[in-house]
């Protein structure tokens, strides 16, 4: 059965005051749906049509909201979008009978959404769960590939706190009531709130609102079922880590790495084991925890701008 497509969009306007773009566009953010198969996806979308694209992959237990500051430094000169996953945000959140809460459905419905927007070329912008997202995408699809700017998203064993892996290995093991309960406590709000603020520093820059919004998705209800089979899930993502490692070996794309060094689940580590793969990755660490985005928006802005004018 072939996919179906339909877009529509409810253009609202965000910020005033943005400048004006060379093919017309004033800088602010619509907001869309795409409609793949029985899912609908939200997404942000802000920039010229015309202009090279980024296309940002949001992390657990977030969504494109965690974006909300990065759009509009970008949006100047290139075309910036943003999806919610299924599950995630405004995204829905279709019965497990309807939608494989899978890494490599996520992946294909992702792919679907950039299709169906005729993206035919970008640069992956990858944060946590944005990482298996969008090196699926790469490995399925170089020839789209522009360039790859990693954040806090992880392809190597080692590149996880040993603290984290032990959680997760008897879950992945032999997954029952005992095992599942460490992982449902992700779902807690005082856990929600610890991975914004665990090693963040410039702490008056965090908007509560982030993980408000993220518990506001995680407490709905059916929710924390549908992110315990994401989590469960997780280890094929563990599994393919040699096949994405090769495609940067052998494929050396243009990489950026902005990275919050103080990371409760993603050490440097990660970052020195990437730079292996890619010596010529350029690597600007902040002083920041997993979601550097949220202290870090300008510098990391300014960052990317700077790679993508290359």
């Amino acid at each position: 059965m072939k996919t179906k497509f339909l877009i529509t969009s409810a253009v609202l306007a965000l910020a005033s005051g943005m400048p004006v773009l060379a093919d017309g566009h004033d800088g602010q953010v619509s907001f869309g749906t795409v409609q793949v198969g029985e899912t609908s996806v939200f997404y942000r979308e802000a920039g010229p049509k015309t202009a090279p694209t980024l296309l940002l992959l949001h992390g657990f237990p977030s969504s494109s909201h965690m974006f909300r500051d990065l759009i509009p430094e970008l949006a100047e000169s290139y075309r910036v979008i943003a999806p919610d996953y299924p599950g995630f945000g405004q995204s829905s959140s279709p019965d497990a009978a309807a939608y494989d809460y899978d890494f490599a459905t996520l992946s294909a419905t992702v792919s679907d959404f950039a299709d169906a927007l005729e993206l035919t070329n970008y640069t992956l912008f990858m944060q946590d769960f944005g990482g298996p997202v969008g090196f699926r995408l790469a490995v399925e699809h170089p020839e789209k590939i522009d360039g790859i700017i990693i954040q806090n998203a992880t392809i190597h064993a080692e590149g996880w706190n040993p603290d984290i892996v032990g959680q997760f290995a008897p879950f992945w093991t032999n997954r029952n009531e005992e095992t599942e309960a460490p992982i449902r406590a992700f779902f807690a709000p005082e856990t929600t709130q610890w991975q914004y603020t665990q090693g963040a520093t410039l702490t008056d820059r965090i908007n509560p609102d982030a993980w408000t919004s993220d518990q506001a998705g995680l407490d709905r209800p059916g929710n924390h079922d549908i992110q315990l089979e994401y989590l469960w899930n997780y280890q094929d993502n563990v599994a393919q880590y040699p096949v994405w490692q090769a495609y940067l070996a052998e494929e050396q794309p243009d990489t950026l790495i902005v990275w919050g060094q103080n990371d409760p689940f993603f050490p440097i580590k990660g970052v020195e084991a990437l730079q292996a793969l890619v010596p010529s990755a350029e690597v600007h660490l902040y002083d920041a925890g997993h979601f550097a985005l949220e202290t870090h928006a300008s510098e990391i802005g300014e960052t990317v701008r700077r790679f993508m004018s290359r």
